[in-house]
């Protein structure tokens, strides 16, 4: 799991309760903000897929939009510095990986992860990548990265990947880079309200927000 000091794990050790929202409807549950809709949470499943091949070039121009049932927003995708990593994302939100997945951990005022199937935190694809950030990396409000266990080496990454919600999450600089939220922010805001302040860095969802779909635009 995320802590804000010292060593800090971003694949939880422990399994997760996942929230879920919904884009744009109402809710009966107090609990949601305004845009989200209440949601069932979707069942555990074993995604498991073979590594891709490298077709994302250095520099290309990317965007990932993410639909969930607390609304949308897109993440400029930094392929300059992390292509491999992006390859994977990219070929995971491709063949539908994240689709029905949930924001398994939110933690108030630091980060919201996701990106597993498990809905636990304890799930991947089936492989692993391995690309190093650079040491000047910073993970500050908006930015959007791939998560690790602390036994893993930099830039380990899976499926799961998390969002900063606060200012700087004073992270070191070990966790591989996809990119920045680049518009919608305010529904990751109201994604971030949904965690359980009595938890702490467990993160604990109070309601269910889904992953819909990850739509990749761009290229060329």
């Amino acid at each position: 799991m995320l802590r804000r000091a010292s060593c800090i794990l971003l694949v939880p050790a422990t399994a997760f309760t996942l929230a879920a929202c919904g884009g744009g409807g109402s809710s009966t549950n107090s609990l949601l903000p305004s845009g989200c809709e209440e949601v069932a949470t979707p069942p555990a499943e074993h995604r498991e897929l073979k590594r891709p091949p490298q077709t994302v070039r250095a520099g290309e121009k990317l965007t990932a939009s993410v639909e969930t049932s607390c609304g949308s927003f897109d993440i400029s995708l930094d392929t300059a510095e992390s292509p491999k990593t992006i390859n994977s994302f990219v070929y995971l939100a491709e063949k539908g990986f994240y689709d029905d997945t949930t924001f398994h951990r939110i933690v108030p005022h630091f980060v919201v992860q996701g990106g597993d199937p498990l809905q636990n935190g304890r799930g991947g694809p089936g492989y692993t990548v391995t690309e190093a950030p650079p040491a000047k990396a910073t993970y500050t409000k908006g930015t959007v990265a791939m998560a690790k266990t602390a036994v893993e080496p930099a830039g380990r990454s899976g499926s799961q990947f998390f969002i900063v919600i606060a200012a700087d999450a004073g992270l070191p600089a070990n966790y591989a880079i996809l990119g920045k939220v680049s518009s919608g922010f305010d529904v990751v805001k109201h994604i971030g309200t949904l965690g359980d302040p009595a938890n702490g860095d467990a993160g604990t969802p109070l309601a269910t927000v889904v992953i819909r779909r990850i739509t990749i635009r761009g290229g060329g």
